[in-house]
């Protein structure tokens, strides 16, 4: 896969081993962890998690990295595949360099299982929505889904050329401990439901936020009281306490 290519799907590779030590050294891995690594590429980061991890599982989708995995330590297993739909085997930890491309639905599919924590390379910007709280300009529903099931910080932003090809945006790791959800949420279905249709309208009243998705949201808007405090509050202003419970008034009918 050529350079421009690479760029194009968000494939940047990791190619500054201090940055990868660093990254490394945030998972403090031991000889009992098993460590799951989504896009190793040539290889860097995999060495230095070799070096501390009991194992390392790779998997790589692009096939032409092969030669270059192909001389790894003993603890390696690579898997050549596409970590989005193969069934990820059990792991303690995770460590990463994400393409940009599926950094949310592959981070959505790792907090589907259970692991103890993550050390994964975002794109900035996506970082900071991921930990955004309520009424800062990155709040999301991608801060809300996160904080619904991991506690998540920065720990360090890298810049471009840290990867080659260089992106056009500073990366930053993050790091990611899942966590039962803070707030008791009756029904998960229709939290996100409602917390994609609010942030789709995020500086319309929940109100009217609402209405904008009946297509969408169908049945549940029949729960809709107009006199409830929290239709009236900007979406973009509701925690996500807020909309947990606004979720469950709805779904209760």
């Amino acid at each position: 896969m050529t350079s421009k290519r690479r760029r194009a799907t968000g494939q940047h590779m990791l190619v500054n081993r201090d940055v990868a030590r660093r990254q490394a050294g945030y998972a403090q891995l031991s000889p009992g962890d098993t460590v799951l690594e989504i896009g190793p590429g040539k290889g860097i980061l995999t060495r230095e998690l070799a070096a501390a991890a009991g194992k390392v599982v790779a998997i790589e989708k692009d096939e032409s990295f092969i030669p270059q995995l192909s001389n790894l330590p003993k603890n390696v297993e690579v898997i050549i595949a596409d970590a989005l739909v193969y069934p990820l085997p059990r792991f303690d930890k995770v460590v990463s360099n994400l393409p940009y491309v599926i950094s949310s639905p592959i981070t959505f599919r790792l907090l589907e299982t259970d692991f103890e924590l993550g050390i994964l390379m975002y794109q900035k910007e996506f970082a900071a929505r991921m930990c955004a709280r309520v009424g800062g300009k990155e709040y999301s529903r991608l801060s809300v889904e996160t904080y619904r099931r991991a506690d998540c910080r920065i720990l360090e932003e890298v810049p471009p050329s840290a990867f080659s090809p260089q992106p056009r945006v500073r990366s930053a790791i993050v790091e990611l401990r899942p966590r039962p959800s803070p707030f008791p949420s009756r029904h998960p279905e229709a939290f996100s439901a409602v917390a994609r249709a609010l942030f789709s309208h995020r500086r319309k009243s929940a109100r009217n936020a609402l209405l904008c998705e009946q297509k969408i949201l169908g049945d549940l808007l029949n729960g809709l009281d107009e006199g409830d405090a929290l239709l009236k509050k900007k979406a973009e202003a509701l925690s996500p306490e807020q909309i947990a419970e606004l979720a469950d008034r709805l779904a209760d009918g």
